[in-house]
């Protein structure tokens, strides 16, 4: 349910705006109390606790006020421990900075409406525990090269608010991720391997795994044949996990127009033209679909939405957060977020996927004269400004003739330019998968839940 700490605030942070307004032609509060648990089973012990995680425990206020021809933003732990004078000290030094961008006053459109999204099949730690523990004793029992297991179920729970003069929201919403890594040696070498289901329904999320467990434990031996691959040319079929890799890496960043207002994103001048082959469309939005990143609105109070970003090809839109949307003289999208409410709100990516084709996985697959199958994300790096990618796969099988040889390699980079991947990319999968337990910084720090994915895709790239 919705957060007790915050529903005794409201009323003080509608004080607040109302105080505030005097002064300022805009004034609003966004409110944030997350609380995250982490139930770990591995194969030495067991441990429940609450997560020590920023991004899955905090709590905390922005307030923003509009001051003469640019915004100021203060961060404060309570709202409760309001200090009119100290705010405004706090905006004066704001105020002495030279290089704001001016910008128009926000529409402040007249809403209230409190959002809710519950767990359908609440677990207790003891039922979760227990299945973790079931998924320990397979895995070890699987074969004896596994030398360590752990589970990880962590379950997150977000409660905000954003209040202005005429605008009051709350949201109260779910999320679960079931994670195991593995550890295999055959007192030679060493891997390790990683996978995981999520959702908002934590019964499901752990019949999800069950499911996938047995493929996972093969496939994680399987590891230690694994040999590099000989750098060249291929064609491949991207696993759901790889597919959504290449979404986030290859329009995700560069369609954040943020970046376009710094000119750091050559996405901005692609806008209405052909980026990709006509079987590729792709989609960003906290409404596109339900995942890790699916909330009712952001962090600046903006409904979420689903965003097209490529439509059989062609480049139609990026996405915004309020200022930049006000900068571009655009709609805002819905994708103001915060690494925490000691952050400021940028432009971000929330559910990053490529949207379902019409071919079968199996005649994509048979269609490989000789090429790769890969699997399992493992990173990826991006360049906005010159388009260039960088994704790396945990695994890929190697096709020959159509049929899959029984050689594993690992791990497998892909690199290129984003205008040749996705133009090569010539089959796409009636079937596609939201994976929603990854988290993405932007640079190197602003770190927020994002999901990806998208269906099994064909396409030609360089492979090292």
């Amino acid at each position: 349910m919705f957060s007790s700490f915050l529903n005794k605030r409201k009323d003080k942070c509608k004080e607040i705006v109302d105080l505030l307004g005097k002064e300022y032609p805009y004034v609003s509060i966004f409110a944030k109390h997350a609380k995250g648990k982490r139930l770990i089973v591995d194969s030495k012990i067991t441990q429940v606790g609450e997560s020590t995680s920023l991004m899955e425990t905090e709590a905390g206020f922005v307030i923003k006020v509009f001051n003469a021809d640019h915004y100021s933003e203060y961060s404060i732990d309570d709202v409760e421990d309001f200090d009119i004078d100290v705010f405004k000290k706090a905006i004066a030094l704001d105020n002495l900075h030279q290089d704001h961008i001016n910008v128009d006053i926000l529409n402040d459109e007249p809403l209230k409406k409190d959002f809710e999204r519950l767990d359908p099949n609440v677990l207790t730690d003891d039922e979760i525990v227990k299945k973790l523990d079931s998924f320990k004793d397979y895995f070890s029992s699987y074969d004896q090269r596994i030398v360590n297991v752990t589970c990880v179920f962590i379950k997150r729970e977000i409660s905000s608010m954003f209040i202005t003069k005429n605008r009051e929201l709350t949201q109260y919403y779910t999320w679960n991720n079931c994670l195991a890594s593995l550890i295999v040696s055959d007192g030679k070498k060493i891997k390790d391997n990683y996978d995981g289901t999520n959702g908002h329904d934590s019964l499901k999320v752990l019949d999800d795994f069950d499911m996938l467990k047995e493929d996972f434990a093969k496939i994680s031996v399987a590891l230690l044949d694994a040999t590099t691959i000989e750098p060249g040319v291929y064609d491949v079929i991207t696993a759901p996990s790889i597919s959504g890799l290449i979404a986030h890496e290859a329009f995700g960043h560069g369609v954040e127009m943020d970046m376009f207002v710094k000119n750091r994103a050559k996405a901005k001048d692609y806008i209405g033209k052909r980026v990709a082959s006509e079987v590729v469309s792709m989609h960003d939005g906290a409404a596109a679909t339900l995942s890790a990143a699916s909330y009712f609105f952001d962090d600046d109070g903006v409904l979420a939405h689903d965003t097209e970003i490529i439509s059989n090809g062609i480049l139609v839109d990026g996405i915004s957060d309020v200022l930049t949307a006000l900068e571009l003289k655009k709609e805002p999208t819905g994708n103001s977020r915060r690494e925490s409410t000691r952050r400021k709100a940028y432009t971000r990516m929330t559910n990053t996927f490529f949207l379902p084709g019409t071919s079968k996985k199996e005649e994509m697959i048979a269609s490989i004269k000789h090429g790769y199958y890969l699997s399992n994300t493992n990173n990826g790096m991006e360049d906005p400004k010159n388009w260039n990618i960088q994704c790396t796969a945990q695994y890929g099988l190697e096709i020959k003739d159509g049929k899959f040889t029984g050689k594993i390699v690992s791990p497998v980079v892909m690199s290129g330019n984003v205008l040749d991947v996705l133009n090569s990319i010539s089959m796409v999968s009636d079937e596609y998968k939201i994976i929603g337990s990854g988290q993405c910084g932007k640079g190197h720090k602003e770190w927020v839940f994002v999901a990806d994915g998208g269906p099994y895709m064909k396409a030609r790239v360089k492979l090292g």
